[in-house]
Order: C-alpha cells, then sequence, then structure tokens
C-alpha cells in the first residue's frame, strides 16, 4: 500500500488519482507525534495542494533525552553569517516556528511551488480560536507510542523551547487549562443530551416502529 495513505479518517486511498479533490483545510493535533515523521508528511501534502493547521505544537516531542536536543539546538544556534549575523540565518525559540521552519526546509521552499506550499500551512501552540471547536485529527504513522520504542528517551518540544528562550509556556498552559475546563462542560451537556435522545426513541419505539420499516425500504 502506497506509504502516503497513512490517515485512514484523513485521506482516501485514491487521493492520487488522476482527478485529486483536495479536502476542506486539515487541522492536526501535534500532541504526542514525533517531529520530523509529522512533518514529513504533512510536507508531502503541502506539496500536492492541502491546506493544514497545526496546533499544540508545544506537545510534539522529539526523539531523544532534553540534555542531547539542548547540545543540538546550541548548535544550530552557532550557525549564523559570519560578517552581518542579522542577516540570518534565523533561530526560532517558539515551538510553532521551530515546527514551520523544519517544514520549510522539506518543500524546495526556493522555487515557487515550495513558496506556495510553505503559504499552505499554519502552526499554533495551543487551540486558539475558532480550531478549539473545530474536528481535529491525528496520524497513526508519526505517533510516538507507534513509532518509539517503548523506554527510549524523548524530549516534549514545549520544554525544550522553553529551555532555550521562549517565555510563553506559562501562558500557553493557562489558556489550555481554561479551554480544556470549557470543553469539558461542553462534553457533558452533549453526553446529557444523548441519554435524554436515547431514552426518547427508547420510549417511541414501538410508535415508530412502521415509520422506521417503510424508511428502511426507501434505504434510510
Amino acid at each position: 500500500m502506497h506509504s502516503m495513505i497513512y490517515l485512514t479518517t484523513l485521506l482516501s486511498p485514491c487521493r492520487y488519482s488522476e482527478t485529486m479533490v483536495l479536502e476542506k483545510p486539515i487541522i492536526i493535533d501535534c500532541r504526542d507525534h514525533l517531529h520530523g515523521r509529522l512533518c514529513s508528511i504533512v510536507a508531502k501534502e503541502l506539496l500536492a495542494g492541502q491546506k493544514i493547521i497545526l496546533v499544540r505544537c508545544e506537545e510534539m516531542v522529539i526523539s531523544g533525552s532534553l540534555v542531547r536536543n539542548q547540545t543540538k539546538y546550541a548548535q544550530f544556534r552557532n550557525k549564523r553569517m559570519n560578517t552581518n549575523p542579522r542577516k540570518g540565518p534565523f533561530h526560532f525559540r517558539s515551538p510553532a516556528r521551530m515546527v514551520w521552519r523544519t517544514i520549510r526546509g522539506m518543500v524546495h521552499q526556493k522555487t515557487a511551488r515550495g513558496q506556495a506550499a510553505i503559504g499552505r500551512l499554519s502552526t499554533f501552540e495551543g487551540i486558539p480560536h475558532p480550531y478549539d471547536k473545530m474536528k481535529r485529527k491525528v496520524i497513526p504513522a508519526a505517533l510516538r507510542v507507534v513509532r518509539l520504542k517503548p523506554g527510549r528517551k524523548y524530549t516534549n518540544m514545549g520544554e525544550l523551547a522553553n529551555s532555550v528562550g521562549w517565555k510563553h509556556k506559562e501562558l500557553v498552559d493557562k489558556l489550555e487549562d481554561k479551554r480544556r475546563a470549557k470543553s469539558d462542560v461542553y462534553f457533558q451537556k452533549k453526553k446529557a443530551a444523548g441519554a435524554l435522545k436515547a431514552k426518547a426513541e427508547e420510549a417511541a419505539a414501538g410508535d415508530l416502529a412502521k415509520i422506521n420499516e417503510t424508511l428502511a425500504a426507501a434505504g434510510y
């Protein structure tokens, strides 16, 4: 099976047929996904023309211990223009921009096609409005629990960013706590409404039997 068919709820097997139909912007929850694997999959989708929004980038993980990744980032920060460092390369500290920069390097961004692809990408820390009320998806092929051997060390991107100068970890955590509290209230209301509906359907089962038979015969 084609390696790109990695998300049954996200992509259909005929995605790469001659008449490729792109979906609405896809919102991916990055929590507990491996950084490199997720970025490579997203880069291919962007090049194919799909719009993608990544949320909770600070919950993404990188294989290897925190100390190892801090050392690698310190080496990366030493890479600069010798005569005028203000001209780059620029070292982003926020998790969302780290992810954006990684994907930028995977789409040939110095070509027109690559520029168009990176323009179809949005990355965020936390889950801001309006994406908190939209359906979010995961990519099983990039999940840590699927891809990383149990017992191996890994680093949370929010912790790494916080250790190298990102100053908004506490704010994002506070806003995420508020969002989760609101989501829980909504879920409890939805669950109660579902229970009432099931109870009403059970009470009216006898009256609806003939109607249901007619609808079933018509294919509903």
